[in-house]
């Protein structure tokens, strides 16, 4: 079986205090990350025995920021020479040092970086990044779409290689105006995708079927916006479960999320780098499949991933 996997454990802290992002507030106890680094032990064995039975993608999405505890940089390590493993990657803001990654198989391992201005230094930042290139480390790079940071998204677009994609996340709660959207898109010319919520209400998608979420107890779930539990990784009762399914919500305005609904050509435009947000080398960055989605009012507090 061919099968993607969204990793997040109990790990909720964070070296940043981004305003936007609420989690960026929290702290863990010495016993939550020992409970943590036991779940991603845990889970890393599991995937190391699938060998000889799945070909396994690993997207790690944990609430804090995983890097800068040896624990999850050991494991990318470990699970990126892995045979059945195609590819493993983390979302990361790369405030963690970058020599770890010598270790690493390029081929498999990729980083989802993402860049707050405020929370590091610009140059610190950007030279991290370039030293994922000079490694041979595939790599996306993003920021919020805060109107505070489009200046701070210019500098970083012009400084990037040309290959190297930069996404822009619409902020949760900001409604942008046609004008506002054009200067974003300017930028990523993705960001229609994320300036408003996807209708999915009984849409297909391929999360329960293909992709699955788990969490530090080995609880499956379609995805980490639906609570409904499809049984638990480590006794092997989620298997019977999977399959072909609509989404129950209405919406859909994350894109570890919406990137996996069949009616968007998402998978087609990040062909070989859905995880690791990379799009094809050549692909339509913006297909007419996109015209079809009507705007959905994004609701909640200001803020972003």
């Amino acid at each position: 079986m061919d099968l993607t996997v969204l990793y997040r454990g109990p790990l909720a802290s964070c070296d940043y205090a981004c305003p936007y992002c609420p989690f960026a507030k929290r702290r863990d106890t010495t016993d939550q990350l020992r409970a943590d680094r036991a779940a991603l032990e845990r889970f890393t064995g599991w995937a190391r025995s699938r060998t000889g039975e799945d070909r396994l993608s690993l997207l790690f999405t944990p609430w804090g920021e995983g890097l800068v505890r040896s624990w999850y940089r050991r494991a990318l390590v470990e699970l990126s020479h892995q045979p059945h493993v195609d590819r493993v990657a983390i979302q990361t803001n790369l405030s963690c040092r970058t020599d770890w990654l010598a270790e690493a198989d390029p081929a498999t391992l990729a980083l989802w970086c993402t860049y707050h201005p405020g929370q590091t230094p610009y140059d610190r930042f950007l030279s991290k990044v370039r030293d994922l290139a000079e490694r041979g480390i595939r790599h996306s790079v993003g920021i919020v779409g805060l109107p505070e940071n489009l200046e701070h998204a210019r500098r970083l677009r012009a400084a990037l290689p040309s290959h190297v994609y930069l996404w822009v996340n619409a902020a949760d709660g900001h409604t942008y105006t046609d004008a506002e959207a054009d200067t974003w898109t300017a930028l990523d010319p993705l960001f229609p995708y994320s300036r408003h919520p996807h209708r999915s209400a009984g849409l297909p998608c391929r999360t329960g079927e293909s992709v699955i979420s788990v969490d530090g107890d080995g609880t499956v779930r379609r995805c980490h916006f639906v609570r409904a539990e499809l049984g638990n990784l480590y006794d092997g009762t989620y298997r019977s479960a999977l399959g072909p399914r609509p989404c129950p919500l209405t919406t859909c305005d994350c894109h570890i999320g919406y990137v996996h609904l069949e009616t968007l050509p998402l998978y087609d435009v990040f062909a070989g780098g859905v995880l690791e947000r990379v799009p094809a080398a050549r692909t339509p960055l913006l297909p007419e499949a996109l015209l079809w989605q009507r705007p959905v009012p994004r609701p909640g507090p200001a803020g972003g991933p």
